[in-house]
């Protein structure tokens, strides 16, 4: 007889949740017990099932790994966004996509709040969710090796990678490069390259432009640059955007990748930033569009707006005039 922890036909979740708040904790308690009342195996990380120390039977307890999500129909991700950038990096491989649930501020990439929970489960329970595919940037970081590029590194992000100095006394000098040309120099702070999910997150703190999910596109925006040519740029998914960190330069840079991975950036450096070559899925269960998740999180002033669909909710489902 197969096992339940072996059983390929057994349905499984992976729960994730930031155990160091105890509302996560309450909300994966609520989660784990109500998902395996109806048949659903739970898979967790080893750490965090520690921490929440459930009294459920067949709980599979993974390290945290790219493959930690692997035969798992969904990920459940219990906090904010952060935790749902933590989670990304378990699930990204495995292609398995990502239902967060926000107990952060904004939380954007989470797609229910936490009084959303009964109907959360009812969804998952009766497989009444679709998913949709998240473009990321792969990053490499390069040296110069007597004139050749020696690679230092390669990561990726969902939603930035920005470059930025490492000391808060001293800019860093750097050069842009689009598709292999140069567009300009720049004494400034950093540069953040985004993608569409991110561009709500860092990028948008920065100035940059807010862009619907549904558009391919990369996404560059200097941080307190000190040139008259610094505005946020929009490039082609195909493109390649390059950021070299000038080898006179007096400061010393240093990249993050969603703001979780690090790596030192010594003058010299250059970083290549292109599309993913695989991108994250992240859970619907909801098919309003952007507009109004932007109006929800953001609470932004709508008092008056007179649409089609607003006049024809006013008059009882009524054509409009």
């Amino acid at each position: 007889m197969t096992s339940p922890a072996t059983d390929p036909d057994a349905r499984r979740v992976l729960v994730i949740a930031h155990t160091g708040r105890q509302d996560a904790r309450d909300v994966a308690v609520q989660f784990c017990v109500a998902l395996s009342k109806f048949g659903i195996r739970l898979r967790m990380l080893k750490d965090e099932a520690a921490e929440l120390d459930l009294e459920l039977p067949d709980v599979e307890e993974v390290k945290a790994s790219a493959d930690a999500a692997a035969g798992c129909e969904v990920v459940i991700v219990i906090g904010g966004d952060g935790t749902i950038l933590r989670a990304a990096e378990l699930a990204r491989e495995c292609g398995t996509p990502l239902l967060g649930i926000n107990l952060g501020h904004v939380g954007f990439l989470a797609e229910a709040e936490s009084d959303d929970v009964e109907f959360t489960i009812d969804a998952i329970v009766n497989r009444r969710y679709s998913s949709e595919e998240r473009l990321t940037i792969d990053v490499s970081v390069y040296r110069d090796v007597e004139g050749e590029k020696e690679l230092v590194c390669s990561t990726w992000a969902l939603n930035e990678a920005s470059v930025e100095k490492a000391a808060r006394e001293r800019m860093i000098e750097v050069v842009v490069e689009i598709d292999g040309r140069p567009l300009s120099r720049w004494g400034c702070d950093g540069v953040v390259c985004a993608t569409p999910t991110g561009s709500t997150a860092y990028n948008f703190s920065a100035g940059g432009p807010i862009v619907w999910p549904g558009v391919e596109a990369l996404l560059m925006v200097p941080l307190s640059a000190h040139a008259l040519f610094a505005r946020p740029l929009v490039v082609a998914p195909t493109s390649v955007m390059a950021v070299e960190v000038m080898a006179r330069t007096d400061g010393a840079g240093v990249l993050w990748a969603d703001g979780r991975r690090t790596v030192d950036l010594p003058p010299g450096a250059r970083i290549e930033v292109r599309r993913g070559r695989m991108p994250v899925r992240l859970v619907r269960l909801h098919q309003a569009p952007f507009t109004d998740r932007l109006v929800a999180k953001f609470d932004l002033p709508v008092i008056g707006w007179r649409g089609t669909a607003e006049r024809r909710r006013r008059n009882g489902g009524g054509s409009a005039r």
